[in-house]
């Protein structure tokens, strides 16, 4: 399986623009900028993009994870904060919540880890990587 994403830049680096659309159209001209990148511009930026993909991503491993040690979730909602410096992605940080019937917290916290080692954009990211789950 492959997917894809497409970036139009114009202009130079601070004055110019740019629009990212996904093959699933999700993303539709969607505007990034300088500004939207290191000010507070309106649009996304690829930082933003990289944390949806891991908390999205570590959602889904972490579901799976738990429905096959026979679990059943009634939710699980993940935030991930990407921090960039000096150019780089330094870490990324999972912050997840979860209702999940039946499980300890012991093995709750064993499946957070394992997912936040195994999600295939874990393993993509050459970064710190962290998490802290409440379970409740």
């Amino acid at each position: 399986m492959k997917r894809n994403a497409t970036a139009v830049w114009n202009g130079s680096l601070k004055e110019g623009a740019g629009k990212l659309t996904t093959e699933s159209t999700t993303l539709q001209d969607t505007q990034y900028s300088f500004g939207s990148r290191f000010e507070t511009g309106v649009g996304t930026n690829p930082e933003e993009l990289i944390a949806a993909a891991h908390s999205g991503c570590f959602t889904m491993q972490l579901s799976a994870y738990i429905g096959e040690a026979g679990h059943e979730i009634d939710s699980i909602e993940t935030k991930c904060v990407v921090d960039f410096q000096d150019g780089s992605v330094v870490s990324s940080h999972l912050s997840v919540h979860a209702k999940v019937q039946g499980i300890s917290e012991a093995d709750f916290q064993e499946l957070v880890t394992k997912a936040e080692k195994n999600c295939p954009i874990s393993k993509l990211l050459n970064t710190k990587i962290s998490s802290e789950a409440v379970l409740g």
